[in-house]
């Protein structure tokens, strides 16, 4: 029975390291590529004030308008306290308010303010000269390849026509 396992080809087993060509490999590059990014992002809001799970909901009300915070959650991947204690955290701020949703007693819609949206416009401007260095690397047009390669892989034509 061992003879027969290990007679059987085997893929490459995941390494996490450089070079890695695992069936896991891609996903691990795109791990490494986040915790990098995270960390820049995490760079330009720590002088804001904000983590990277509140401007994670900056974005979806910049994006969206007010929103339940159910859909907040959905829309960040967060849990309903994480969005509870994230909403708690703007609305102290003064970045965010709740407000009741009309014919729903019991739901609460989370709009920006006025401050919110400063500091929305403020991390963008933080984050400019810290964003070249994710991609330091790379050639000319690369860049603009990876984005491309990388939105294909986070939004498939057939789930977004």
């Amino acid at each position: 029975m061992a003879a027969d396992a290990a007679d059987k080809p085997t893929a490459s087993r995941a390494t996490g390291r450089h070079g890695d060509t695992s069936p896991f490999a891609l996903g691990l590059l795109l791990r490494r590529a986040h915790w990098r990014a995270a960390a820049m992002a995490a760079e330009a809001l720590r002088p804001l004030g904000v983590e990277l799970r509140h401007f994670a909901v900056l974005i979806v009300l910049m994006d969206r308008g007010p929103t339940v915070q159910r859909d907040l959650a959905t829309a960040t991947g967060m849990d309903k306290a994480g969005i509870m204690r994230v909403v708690d955290d703007l609305e102290r701020g003064g970045l965010a308010e709740r407000k009741a949703v009309p014919g729903d007693r019991r739901a609460r819609a989370v709009e920006i303010t006025p401050a919110g949206i400063e500091l929305f416009d403020a991390a963008h401007v933080s984050a400019e000269p810290l964003a070249g260095r994710l991609v330091a690397e790379l050639g000319p047009g690369e860049p603009e390849k990876l984005m491309d390669l990388l939105t294909r892989v986070a939004y498939p034509a057939d789930e977004h026509p």
